[in-house]
């Protein structure tokens, strides 16, 4: 028996549907990682001494951009996958650029959270005693912040914690992805890219860090204590 021309189109179509479910499989894969990530509000910070709404809205469009990347290349390194084409110079290039859009959301996330604050670090806070500790005194561990935050050039300055210790130490960062120590934990961030402070201060870093330091949202710190 001869098939009809009905029952070959439905054989057709039937396979064609097939390669299109197939085709579209990692596709589907990819939305559901096109928001794997989701940029956080920090309006909050609005209004904030030493800060401008001008300086911290750009500073938020910014910090925004970092998400769509880092949520970009994960949606596009997963299609290359999709495709076999995992052995290809773009997706090298878009896994070595994974980490640079991926810290630069997260330390401004971290940059973000840790500001707000309206009061000092008190002799009651649990850090105050693990700062005089290791720097011998609360002020000695500002000042070497603060000689950090003043040298030559762009980047971050981090107090971390070393999670296998608990020994506290401050650590220029000059590339988003390059130069974080391995198994440190991160409690206080300080964004000092010039986008961070020039639209207020010009120049004048130094009163930049001095309007950071009166807006550390200690309790935010302290939660990041391990």
């Amino acid at each position: 028996m001869k098939p009809s021309l009905k029952s070959f189109l439905g054989v057709y179509a039937l396979i064609g549907l097939v390669n299109i479910t197939a085709a579209r499989g990692p596709n589907e894969e990819v939305s559901k990682m096109e928001k794997a990530f989701v940029a956080k509000d920090f309006s909050n910070l609005i209004g904030t001494p030493g800060f401008s709404d001008t300086l911290l809205t750009n500073h938020f469009k910014l910090y925004q951009g970092y998400v769509a990347n880092t949520n970009t290349l994960l949606e596009k390194m997963a299609g290359l996958i999709g495709e076999g084409r995992e052995k290809t110079p773009e997706f090298a290039e878009m896994k070595r650029r994974f980490g640079w859009e991926f810290n630069g959301m997260r330390l401004h996330e971290y940059f973000f959270a840790n500001l707000g604050g309206k009061s000092l670090l008190t002799a009651t806070d649990p850090l105050h005693d693990k700062l005089a500790k290791v720097f011998g005194s609360v002020e000695n561990w500002q000042r070497d912040f603060k000689a950090a935050a003043s040298m030559r050039g762009i980047g971050w300055v981090i107090l971390y914690q070393d999670t296998l210790t608990g020994h506290l130490f401050n650590t220029w960062i000059n590339e988003h992805d390059v130069g974080h120590p391995a198994g440190a934990n991160p409690l206080l961030v300080m964004d000092v890219f010039e986008h961070a402070f020039i639209t207020d201060y010009q120049l004048d870093r130094a009163r930049y860090i001095e309007a950071f330091f009166a807006a550390i949202n200690w309790a935010e710190v302290g939660k990041r204590v391990k």
